[in-house]
């Protein structure tokens, strides 16, 4: 049986500008920074026997501390990166986020679906999951989470589950037999 899987949205990293650093190396604020250290008793209580993390540096912060607190290293791996939305930075993302919500097939120029997201989502984690051997802490972002628990067939995710997703957010993946996922956490 998988162990159990500890998905952690990142901490606050601001709202990205077209003007700040990439999406890549937005860092996070510094109550950013006191939430991703208020995460550390939670998930030293669970066991964490690995941490792995999108590259995205707000998702390595967000999990360093509990990397730091098991004496563990963070490892990271490109497919648990944000979602490749192929939407700009623009005050009108919510708009574009919708309608990738509605239509979950609909992939814009240079981007992925969220259905492909889902399907990158859910690989990655059981790869991850297959290749540990007790619970897993993976840092993440809000979107990947969200496409990963619908790719495991979790009802009521959608684009108003995302927005009300807290930063940071703890969602725990049970694996039972058969299959069969049980998730806790924030909205559910």
């Amino acid at each position: 049986m998988r162990p159990t899987v500890l998905l952690v949205r990142h901490a606050d990293a601001g709202i990205p500008r077209a003007d700040g650093p990439d999406d890549h190396h937005r860092a996070l604020t510094s109550s950013g920074r006191d939430a991703a250290r208020q995460l550390v008793p939670e998930l030293l209580a669970l066991g964490p026997t690995a941490v792995v993390s999108s590259p995205y540096l707000r998702a390595v912060q967000t999990v360093a501390p509990i990397a730091q607190a098991a004496g563990l290293a963070v490892r990271t791996d490109p497919a648990l990166r944000e979602w490749d939305s192929g939407i700009p930075p623009a005050p009108d993302y919510a708009r574009w986020y919708a309608q990738s919500w509605a239509q979950p097939e609909m992939a814009r120029p240079g981007g992925e679906s969220l259905r492909q997201l889902s399907a990158r989502a859910v690989s990655a984690l059981n790869r991850w999951a297959d290749g540990t051997c007790g619970p897993l802490v993976v840092g993440s972002h809000g979107t990947f989470i969200a496409c990963a628990l619908a790719g495991y067939g979790i009802a009521g995710i959608g684009w108003p589950f995302v927005r009300a997703m807290p930063m940071p957010a703890i969602y725990r993946l049970g694996f039972g037999p058969g299959g069969a996922v049980v998730v806790a956490g924030p909205g559910l």
